[in-house]
Parts: structure tokens; C-alpha cells; sequence
């Protein structure tokens, strides 16, 4: 499998009764393997929107999309809901922990959902929550803890259940520029050693200068798309 995503033609359209308002237009791309790709561009360019077809929490209005050799366009909800729990990390903007659920136990969701052990679950969900720096505070519930805080059991959700590919919008949003700087170490280390792939949708300047890839979308179009300086002279 050369490519992890391939989208060809992908149009996607809102209908907000008395109009229409295209996200996405005509968008051809693919993602390789082990990339390591930021999506930038102005609000409203289609970022997110991109992301969320990507993970199929959103279909296409036209186009093929393909992830992990899988044709999502042609998916049921319930082959998409089982692509995403195998296969793909999502980071949302807005977090999306589940408030009854402690910090440890939205990290282990979705590999109960996956039918890992619970003594497997709780062991990789204590090194996760560690790893981003939130040792200890295991127990707390989204409630109890700061946005930043949240953001941080987000992204050890993600990563947890080890997924081949990660979605991240706006990861650092929320972040000190400390906290965002190690879980970026993090998430490059996760790159290079275990060839996750991972596509970021972000304005913030640290990220874009550590990607390998860059994608400038605007007005729903692919603007520019380049690899960095440093992948390129590598070539």
C-alpha cells in the first residue's frame, strides 16, 4: 500500500435551504505512508471539512475517497465506524471527551471498543496520559480539568489504540508553546519509528515548519502543494 489516502475529485456541498455552499471542490490528492503533511489555509478554506471526509465522520457529495485500501465511498456507516475504530486517530478542535468518562477511561475507549483486555487498556492509557504529560490526573473528569488539559486527553486518545493514520485539527490550539512543542516531539517520534501517518489541519507556524509536506487549500481548491526544503534536497 503506497498510498494511506487517495481522494479524486472530490467535490462536497452544504445545502443550507435556500443555498448552497461548497466546502471542497474538485480536490485531487494522495498521502503516502509515513507522511507527515499539515493542511494550512484561511478560515473557511475547506480544512476541516478535508479531515472530516478523510476520517468518514463525513461523505463526499461527489468523488472517490479511498483510506487504507478501503473505498469509503462505497462504505455503510458501520464499515466506516469500524475503518475509524481500527485504523484511523482523530483530533478534534472542540476535543469531543465524553464528560462521564475520567480522563483514563476516554483514553481507554476506544480499545474497549476494540476488545483489548482491561489490564492491556488501563497499562496503555497510564503511558499515554503520562506521556502527554498529565500523570496522575487520570481520574479527573473533562470537567475538572483546562482546555489545554483536554486537548492533551484528546490527542492520548488518538494515538492510544495505535492507529496507522492521525487526523489532527488544530491540535495546539489550545496549548502553551511548551506543552505543544513536546507533544509534537511525540507525535514525530510515533512518525518515524512506527510509520504513523499523520495530517494536520493548523494555522500554528511550529507545526507547519517540523511537516514534510505542505498543502495550501483555499476557497475549497488546492492553492499549492509542496514538499519542504528538507525532503527535498534529501531526494
Amino acid at each position: 500500500m503506497k498510498y494511506i489516502v487517495e481522494l479524486e475529485r472530490v467535490t462536497k456541498e452544504y445545502d443550507l435551504g435556500a443555498t448552497k455552499v461548497r466546502a471542497l471542490e474538485g480536490i485531487d490528492l494522495t498521502f503516502e505512508k509515513g507522511e507527515f503533511t499539515v493542511v494550512m489555509g484561511p478560515s473557511g478554506s475547506g480544512k476541516s471539512t478535508l479531515l472530516n471526509i478523510v476520517s468518514g465522520l463525513d461523505r463526499a457529495t461527489s468523488g472517490k475517497v479511498r483510506v487504507a485500501d478501503v473505498d469509503t465511498s462505497a462504505c455503510s456507516d458501520t464499515a466506516l465506524s469500524r475503518l475509524r475504530l481500527e485504523k484511523i486517530g482523530f483530533v478534534f478542535q472542540s476535543y469531543n471527551l465524553i464528560p462521564v468518562l475520567t480522563a483514563i477511561e476516554n483514553v481507554e475507549y476506544v480499545m474497549l471498543l476494540q476488545g483489548r483486555p482491561p489490564a492491556e487498556r488501563l497499562k496503555r492509557a497510564e503511558e499515554m496520559l503520562a506521556a502527554v504529560g498529565l500523570d496522575g490526573l487520570g481520574g479527573r473528569f473533562p470537567r475538572e480539568l483546562s482546555g489545554g488539559q483536554q486537548q492533551r486527553v484528546a490527542i492520548a486518545r488518538a494515538i492510544a489504540a495505535e492507529p496507522v493514520l492521525v487526523l489532527a485539527d488544530e491540535p495546539t490550539a489550545n496549548l502553551d508553546s511548551k506543552t505543544a512543542g513536546s507533544l509534537m516531539d511525540l507525535m514525530e517520534t510515533l512518525n518515524r519509528e512506527k510509520g504513523v501517518t499523520f495530517i494536520f489541519s493548523t494555522h500554528d507556524p511550529s507545526i507547519v515548519a517540523r511537516a514534510n509536506r505542505k498543502i495550501t487549500l483555499r476557497d475549497g481548491q488546492i492553492a499549492q502543494a509542496a514538499e519542504s526544503m528538507i525532503t527535498a534536497k534529501a531526494s
